[in-house]
């Protein structure tokens, strides 16, 4: 259930039904509806003639088999007759979520001239002879690839290319409405990660920037690395990188009201050493954290573990682990004073959370389940922060990407390194004012529309700054 004790919009549906026009009819549909545990939601009166209506109703439902279950209710109301459903998600998806707009009208043969031959060719050439003006004369000053495989789509895993569509343009969607971003999405049927690189590789003269999602780990290392040696753009796996901004913008502000800091004395556990996991303790270590343990389900991540024959996973182990604990997640956790979980839902209970040091700062991820129900995981800690939308704190990475790309872009930035991250992740932790923050506010709604200007300033001025110091 949602916060608002409403049923979410997810699964909202249209019934079409027709039925008698006087009130009583809707008294029967209503009781019905929330008897079957429905939300009404609109009522739209499509048609009405003599003593019979055709209304279209909204109703709120749990999933689809719920829905299906509210159909044979409303098909046994008398009098009421359903003349077709609908779901209201796969609707507003039809036909995709995108379109491409001209910025100037072609209306006459000298609007022609100008866009098209003869008068393109004067652009092309300066191009040709500049490259670098590509970024002034073609969509290229502002456009950024969405690319993904469909490997590691959101909770649905390896859902393959096409699947994987929707969630990139909504993505795509995002960067444009907040930030003004015209990006495009771009879903590449290909796992080998040499040949993904290639592909992307040869794609990106186009672009400003590149943004990869939903690509699994580890490949999703390889591909971003050998990308960021082969473009003269920046390159964001937003599964890595977003996540660990806003983890560490939230994670500043927590720090802040429980009166501790971001620093050396800080004690902080992070359980899930996949993309996000890795991501986020580095930037975390790059902020100044010195006492960082990993932890996954079977303890403590150290580089002589059986793990450790991999080599993300036995650097991870070398560069973190200060004091060289072993063992038991319990073990990391005792006198620990945050823990962040991007990991699996119920995975830390009450009795491991107690061994945690007074004002505990506890960060559960794991979507749509965190590793702690939030309401229990309040009894005991000072902070507590999820991935879900009806809880406070919400860790979305939407606060990042938009601002982040629209500073990059705006910077004509060739590349992106933590200076540049970390600006972003204290731009979006600024938001919130002093006299504002609280348990249950420390970090900005998504729709909080300072969040993009103060990302993309914050982003382009490191930016410019990193440019500055490095030899030409």
């Amino acid at each position: 259930m949602a916060a608002d004790g409403l049923l979410p919009p997810t699964h909202a549906q249209t019934f079409r039904l027709s039925m008698p026009r006087d009130s009583s009819a809707l008294d029967g549909l209503r009781t019905a509806v929330a008897e079957a545990g429905a939300v009404v939601g609109a009522l739209d009166l499509v048609e009405g003639r003599g003593g019979r209506v055709i209304r279209d109703v909204v109703l709120r439902v749990r999933d689809a088999t719920h829905g299906d279950e509210l159909l044979g209710v409303l098909a046994r109301l008398e009098a009421v007759g359903v003349l077709g459903t609908s779901d209201r998600v796969m609707d507003l998806h039809y036909g995709g979520k995108l379109q491409i707009q001209t910025k100037v009208p072609v209306k006459t043969r000298e609007d022609l001239a100008m866009v098209y031959t003869p008068g393109v060719a004067r652009v092309c050439s300066a191009i040709a002879a500049n490259p670098k003006l590509a970024r002034t004369y073609t969509i290229k000053r502002n456009s950024v690839a969405v690319i993904s495989d469909g490997s590691a789509v959101l909770g649905l895993g390896d859902i393959g290319p096409a699947a994987a569509m929707p969630v990139m343009e909504g993505k795509a969607m995002l960067l444009k409405d907040f930030a003004g971003v015209d990006a495009y999405p771009i879903c590449l049927d290909e796992r080998d990660p040499d040949r993904l690189v290639e592909m992307i590789a040869a794609l990106s003269v186009g672009f400003g920037g590149i943004n990869l999602e939903d690509i699994s780990a580890p490949r999703c290392f390889e591909v971003e690395g050998k990308l960021r040696q082969r473009v003269d753009i920046p390159v964001f796996h937003d599964d890595q990188h977003g996540t660990a901004v806003v983890v560490l913008a939230a994670l500043l502000n927590a720090v802040r009201l429980v009166g501790k800091s971001v620093g050396t004395d800080l004690r902080v556990v992070v359980q899930g050493i996949g993309a996000a996991g890795i991501a986020v303790s580095n930037l975390l270590m790059a902020a100044g954290v010195t006492d960082l343990v990993g932890v996954d389900k079977n303890g403590i991540v150290t580089p002589r573990r059986r793990e450790a024959r991999d080599p993300i996973y036995r650097r991870f182990g070398k560069q973190t682990n200060p004091r060289q604990l072993e063992g038991a997640k319990e073990v990391a956790l005792d006198g620990a004073d945050v823990f962040i979980g991007l990991s699996a839902a119920n995975t830390l209970t009450m009795e491991q959370l107690d061994l945690m040091a007074a004002d505990a700062i506890t960060f559960a991820m794991a979507n749509p389940s965190p590793e702690i129900d939030p309401a229990l995981a309040r009894g005991r800690a000072a902070v507590v922060a999820t991935g879900r939308s009806d809880e406070p704190n919400q860790i979305n990475n939407v606060l990042c990407f938009p601002g982040l790309f629209r500073g990059l872009l705006d910077a004509g930035a060739t590349g992106i390194d933590d200076a540049v991250k970390l600006a972003a992740a204290r731009a979006i932790a600024d938001i919130v004012e002093a006299d504002e923050l609280s348990p249950d506010y420390i970090i900005p709604s998504p729709f909080n529309r300072a969040v993009v200007p103060a990302v993309a300033g914050a982003v382009t001025a490191a930016a410019e700054a990193v440019a500055a110091a490095t030899p030409s």
